[in-house]
């Protein structure tokens, strides 16, 4: 049996889609801190790629744009179907 491993995600694409969200909102970096209870350094980090931030951290950033995390996580499958559900 052959074992086909996931594709890589695309962390790129994530941290461009974080930019655009609080682009969106005109939020500035403190602002979105303010909102999602996590400082502003992490937030640059992570817009400048030099983090990818925890899953917590994504679950306080879905919370403060008010969607669900499995949308904000979407880009990670940038450049390749995600997967498919069983419903």
């Amino acid at each position: 049996m052959t074992i086909i491993p996931p594709p890589e995600p695309d962390p790129t694409a994530l941290r461009h889609s974080l930019a655009r969200l609080r682009a969106q909102r005109r939020w500035s970096y403190d602002e979105l801190a303010a909102h999602s209870g996590l400082s502003r350094r992490t937030l640059i980090e992570i817009e400048q790629g030099r983090t990818i931030g925890t899953l917590a951290t994504w679950h306080a950033l879905a919370h403060a744009f008010s969607i669900p995390l499995g949308e904000l996580l979407d880009p990670l499958c940038a450049g390749h179907e995600p997967p498919m559900s069983d419903a």
